[in-house]
């Protein structure tokens, strides 16, 4: 048996780390997961020479919740992204995701058993994400950002939704610079600083206000962790209608109409690093 499943990435509105609650939205970067059914054993592999411990660890999970020995029965699965690793952009919450759905998709298929829900996915997937060490807070904003798609404002810390709807379509453009920034190795204590300021970010989050959310967020989440919150105004200055820095970067994403995107565009390509262009995701994820 044979099957396939697409998890959008996600982009920052309210960073969750220095106050618990969180909001993001989902965009058109994804991972692709095959998975099929072998004899036995856990079989990972993914397209970027990435580690695969958090894949194998989701499966393992999975296992585990219906029983199964993988003595017995087992899972191969592979991966490939047009989502950029370590950047920001939830690409640990989107593999997880991925990797969770497709697993008890085979297995209930396979034996007959009932599929985990939609939150039951979820929920594994930040267990398996916590426990591998690839987040701080849980991120069960961007994990259901990724997986339903949309734009969510989220309790993190008990996992439960403030806000959870379809976001307008606009262009995206999302600035690489020449280095990665892994999550988990972030100074929460230097971030936890801000929790004041970012409360009045979030209370925008709260009221759809949900782009000058991302711009304070972005300035006070960059200039916190070192980066260049520069980056950030020249996309305003060029027209886009938000911008800021995602997650804990290195990734800044800018929001942008028809008009502007071209402009903005422009201005992030004098910079070293590269820029790529999607949109907003409202699909979330898809068995292909």
């Amino acid at each position: 048996m044979i099957k396939k499943v697409k998890c959008p990435g996600s982009a920052t509105i309210i960073n969750a780390i220095a106050t618990g609650f969180g909001s993001a939205f989902g965009i058109g970067l994804n991972i692709e997961c095959e998975a099929k059914s072998i004899g036995s054993g856990i079989k990972c592999y993914n397209d970027v020479g990435a580690s695969t411990d958090l894949m194998d660890l989701c499966v393992k999970k999975v296992f585990e919740k219906y029983g199964i020995d993988e003595n017995n029965f087992g899972l191969e699965l592979k991966t490939k992204s047009t989502l950029p690793m370590a950047s920001g952009l939830s690409s640990s919450s989107a593999s997880s995701n991925a990797v969770v759905a497709i697993s008890s998709k085979i297995i209930s298929d396979e034996f007959n058993l009932n599929p985990l829900s939609d939150l039951e996915i979820i929920n594994l997937a930040i267990d398996a994400s916590i426990e591998a060490g690839v987040t701080i807070t849980g991120s069960f904003d961007d994990a259901t950002a990724s997986y339903f798609g949309g734009v969510v404002v989220t309790d993190n810390k008990n996992r439960e939704f403030i806000i959870k709807e379809k976001m307008d379509d606009y262009k995206i453009l999302v600035y690489m610079p020449n280095f990665i920034s892994k999550s988990g190795d972030s100074d929460v204590n230097r971030m936890r600083v801000l929790a004041p300021l970012v409360e009045i970010a979030f209370d925008f989050a709260k009221n759809k206000d949900y782009f000058k959310a991302l711009n304070l967020n972005g300035l006070l989440y960059a200039s916190t962790l070192g980066f260049d919150s520069s980056i950030a105004i020249d996309a305003l200055q060029a027209g886009a209608i938000a911008s800021g820095l995602s997650g804990t970067g290195s990734s800044f994403v800018a929001v942008c109409n028809e008009n502007s995107v071209d402009d903005v565009n422009d201005a992030w390509s004098r910079l070293e690093g590269r820029v790529l262009q999607t949109n907003v995701d409202n699909d979330g994820c898809v068995f292909l």
